[in-house]
This record gives structure tokens, C-alpha cells and sequence, in this order.
């Protein structure tokens, strides 16, 4: 009998470096998972050189895992998450 995965409710923090380089791949990544995306807010932090965004999702672990896992493939962002039980 196969399991059926269980949605999970997750903050995602993103630091990106390098803005100019990197922002297109990030935003298209992003959109790929709009479905699972509850709410975003971005901040740029200028006096530090880098941009933090700050993400809501509800979507299965799997999800989750790919999209994390996508966005820290990228040179220059760094990716950190907490899912619920």
C-alpha cells in the first residue's frame, strides 16, 4: 500500500549575493513553484551587498526538498528551511 504524502508548512530563508547574476535564475525558480508558494517578501540590503528573501510554502517535503535544492545549486545563494511535522 503506497503512502500519500502529508502537505507540510515551511519558512525558506534565501541570502543572495551577487544580485545582478543570479536574480533571473532565482525568479525562475521561483516561479516554477508558485503553486506551493503561500507568501514572499524580499528585502535588499544594500549596505551588505546582498538580498534576503524570506519565503512561506505548503507543499509536501519532496517539493520542498527540490525547490531548496534548486535554489542552492545557484553560485551566490544560500538556501535554509523549516518544515513542520
Amino acid at each position: 500500500m503506497r503512502k500519500t504524502m502529508r502537505n507540510r508548512i515551511a519558512v525558506i530563508g534565501i541570502l543572495v549575493q551577487n544580485r545582478e547574476l543570479t536574480s533571473e535564475k532565482v525568479n525562475h525558480i521561483l516561479s516554477e513553484y508558485a503553486n506551493i508558494i503561500v507568501g514572499r517578501m524580499g528585502v535588499p540590503y544594500k549596505e551588505r551587498n546582498v538580498s534576503i528573501i524570506s519565503l512561506i510554502v505548503d507543499g509536501t517535503t519532496d517539493d520542498i526538498g527540490a525547490l531548496t535544492g534548486k535554489l542552492g545549486s545557484i553560485e551566490g545563494v544560500k538556501v535554509k528551511s523549516a518544515i513542520t511535522i
